[in-house]
């Protein structure tokens, strides 16, 4: 008799990854120094990295900065609710372990739409708290009213939300897209919100050739953008101080002050008025 059961929609998503071809969340991965990547992901993260080193150091900054970023949000700025959209794999310190181990009430929603991403998340993200909420939505970065939709499904969007774009817009080729993207998720949280954003940035002829050597491997292009692009994205927002920066020099930790050299990633936290 046939197995009358519903497939494990995980093994569905299982079927869906490609493992000949090279990943951007497992190359991202294999820069953070995670075992959630194979060969190919290897071989294309050496060859970008063999033209432009500080990719590695990019990677892992980028993580520090979403804990510094996240730390004063659900601290000295009181938000209590996260839309992270384009989570990406889970490594150490994500948003809701970070926001919920400050405020334990804290409700995140993550938003993918790669299968892999998705498998890791049904895995990984667990609530760290009995008060608090994680949870994700299988939603394109493309289609944001689909994403706001069901994150009304667990955020109360008649408080304050903080949206995080944390270095996925660049997989955005239109940047007129982009900001329209951003727009429309801005225009969905009321006042009071937050927004916090980074992305790689054009601003030297190494991250250009690695972002070239990016897409020659095959994987997806990432698309650099300027600083004064980024600028606009937080348009009709304040910024908090130190407004948009090289992610290592947006509020580093005391021990680093100084220490740390600006690096082809620039980011900021604004809130809407």
């Amino acid at each position: 008799m046939a197995d009358e059961r519903s497939p494990d929609p995980r093994s569905t998503l299982t079927a869906k990854i490609r493992f000949d071809v090279p990943h951007a969340a497992r190359i991202w991965n294999y820069w953070m120094g995670g075992h959630d990547n194979y060969e190919v992901d290897c071989v294309t993260g050496d060859a970008v990295a063999a033209v432009y080193p500080e990719i590695v150091v990019m990677a892992k900054q980028s993580r520090q900065f979403l804990i510094r970023v996240v730390r004063f949000l659900a601290g000295e700025a009181g938000m209590r609710q996260f839309l992270d959209i384009g989570t990406g794999l889970p490594t150490m310190q994500n948003t809701h372990e970070v926001a919920q181990q400050i405020a334990p009430e804290s409700r995140i929603v993550y938003v993918d739409n790669d299968p892999l991403v998705l498998v890791h998340a049904r895995a990984l993200l667990h609530n760290t708290t009995p008060e608090g909420v994680t949870t994700y939505v299988d939603a394109d970065l493309h289609d944001p009213d689909l994403i706001i939709s069901d994150a009304h499904n667990v955020l109360n969007f008649n408080r304050p939300v903080t949206v995080m774009f944390m270095g996925v817009l660049g997989y955005v080729a239109d940047f007129a897209e982009v900001r329209s993207i951003v727009t429309r998720v801005i225009d969905a949280i009321p006042a009071g919100s937050y927004l916090a954003l980074w992305d790689g940035t054009d601003t030297s002829e190494a991250v250009r050739a690695g972002s070239a050597k990016l897409a020659e491997s095959g994987a997806v292009p990432y698309n650099l953008r300027s600083p004064e692009q980024l600028r606009q994205c937080f348009e009709g927002l304040e910024m908090v101080d130190p407004g948009l920066v090289s992610i290592t020099h947006w509020r580093p930790d005391t021990v680093t002050v100084g220490r740390v050299e600006p690096i082809d990633a620039y980011g900021a936290v604004a809130r809407k008025p």
